[in-house]
């Protein structure tokens, strides 16, 4: 399985009133890199036809992280069946490498045109590999 990878330094923004990251943040975050997972690994014709919406997050928050903490987020996808797709996603913190969170989501495929739930592709199912 190709894992794709992005690291996030922790700002004030994403604190919440504990002073660590906000849960609503760590989402936030799977919704990122798996968009910019999908952006490098689509040709354009396949971006251009189909997009991803969430079917149902699974998040073990493990550990915090704190302002200015470095946190490295990977993701890969796991396997299709009919027209979704499942990724795990970890977080990582980048100095002391203690997971901060393990997610497993169901991401569905929708065709751009339609706006309807379709079946992953072949063509589809061999990029996610």
């Amino acid at each position: 399985m190709k894992t794709f990878q992005f690291t996030v330094t922790v700002t004030q923004e994403d604190l919440d009133e504990l002073n660590h990251v906000n849960n609503i943040r760590y989402i936030q975050w799977i919704q990122d890199i798996a968009k910019a997972h999908w952006q490098q690994i689509a040709p354009d014709a396949i971006y251009n036809s189909y997009f991803w919406v969430v079917r149902r997050h699974v998040v073990d928050y493990k550990s915090s992280a704190l302002l200015n903490d470095r946190v490295n987020i990977t993701t890969k996808f796991m396997d299709s069946q009919g027209a979704t797709a499942k990724s795990i996603i970890e977080m990582h913190n980048d100095s002391t490498q203690k997971l901060l969170l393990r997610a497993e989501t169901t991401w569905c495929l929708m065709g751009k045109e339609t706006k309807r739930p379709t079946r992953v592709t072949k063509e589809i199912d061999e990029i996610l590999k």
